[in-house]
């Protein structure tokens, strides 16, 4: 009986867990998993585990992912999105990152690494008017959803880029460290673009530290405001 209620609990930790293998274009999924969107490590790819040290090479891209299959093509001002497995079980901030890749590197082997990250779009807390923030989807968005998207800045620059997505899972951050990450980088060429400078730029790791303010969610006293970690969003 212990080890059914061990196996038990094994499997609804997995399952409160999720992983992100797959594009969205304009509303339309890809057709297969892990095809632009590179795939992730085993603790993720299989097990979908999240990392939770904001100084492991892991809360980059999870280091050692795969190359994605393809490169999905977009065009700037387009929507940009990606289906979460399993939904979205924990609660927190949804947020897009992208970094281009220099012209002189390749796409299958660039791992994104120095301060070359801008935020390109933030699925924040909702305010409600100074009153607490609840632990709901009538607080965060994106929490539930099967998918999140985001409109890309028509002044994007064309060219190649990684997009790195992170769910941050917010219900066990009552203390520094607590906070978990579930992360993909897809691989994306930007087309019809603008002359835009994307920044602040930031590095993973480096761009959050443990005890940043969005990065906890106390039990009391109530929150009534929240700001997701990491730079404001690049709008163009």
């Amino acid at each position: 009986m212990r080890l059914l209620t061990i196996l038990l609990l094994a499997v609804a930790t997995v399952e409160a867990h999720y992983k992100f293998p797959r594009l969205i274009i304009n509303g339309t999924p890809e057709s297969s998993d892990w095809h632009a969107v590179r795939q992730t490590k085993v603790t993720n790819s299989r097990d979908n585990g999240g990392v939770s040290d904001v100084n492991s090479l892991d809360i980059r891209c999870f280091s050692g992912a795969t190359p994605g299959k393809a490169t999905a093509t977009i065009t700037a001002g387009d929507t940009l999105g990606f289906v979460a497995s399993s939904g979205i079980m924990h609660f927190g901030p949804a947020q897009l990152y992208m970094a281009r890749v220099p012209d002189n590197k390749d796409i299958n082997t660039w791992d994104g690494a120095g301060a070359v990250w801008f935020k390109a779009g933030s699925i924040s807390a909702v305010d409600n008017g100074g009153k607490a923030l609840t632990g709901t989807a009538s607080t965060w968005p994106a929490y539930q959803k099967n998918q999140v998207n985001f409109k890309l800045p028509p002044a994007l620059p064309s060219g190649n880029y990684l997009a790195r997505i992170e769910s941050i899972a917010l219900h066990l951050a009552q203390q520094p460290g607590g906070a978990q990450f579930y992360l993909s980088c897809a691989q994306l060429k930007v087309i019809g673009g603008g002359n835009g400078t994307p920044g602040p730029l930031v590095s993973f790791p480096g761009a959050y530290k443990s005890n940043d303010a969005g990065l906890i969610w106390p039990n009391s006293p109530a929150r009534t405001s929240y700001t997701a970690p990491g730079p404001t969003v690049w709008e163009g």
